[in-house]
């Protein structure tokens, strides 16, 4: 059984097929929680809001599911572009 938790530490953990289910419950059964979790998650509440409005042919979980985890490799890609090399701790680092 799939627990219903979307929050910045779970939603790496969800297939994208678990994704589209959670966030599908969500909207039918607590869409603030769904709000909230997209803030903390750093989805472009515009993006959602544009992708909503023109894909209309498309179900809304999809549409959230996906707009997460894009937004989730653009923060591991901006993590890895602006990651600090290890400091060298050998003697001769001077």
């Amino acid at each position: 059984m799939i627990e219903y938790n979307l929050d910045i530490t779970t939603v790496d953990q969800l297939n994208r097929d678990e994704l589209i289910n959670t966030v599908n419950y969500l909207i039918v059964h607590n869409f603030e929680k769904l709000i909230y979790a997209l803030y903390r998650i750093d989805v472009d509440e515009a993006k959602i809001k544009y992708l909503l409005e023109t894909r209309t042919d498309t179900n809304a979980a999809i549409l959230i599911a996906d707009a997460i985890i894009q937004r989730q490799i653009e923060k591991k890609l901006a993590r890895e572009k602006y990651k600090q090399p290890k400091p060298d701790t050998s003697e001769d680092a001077w």
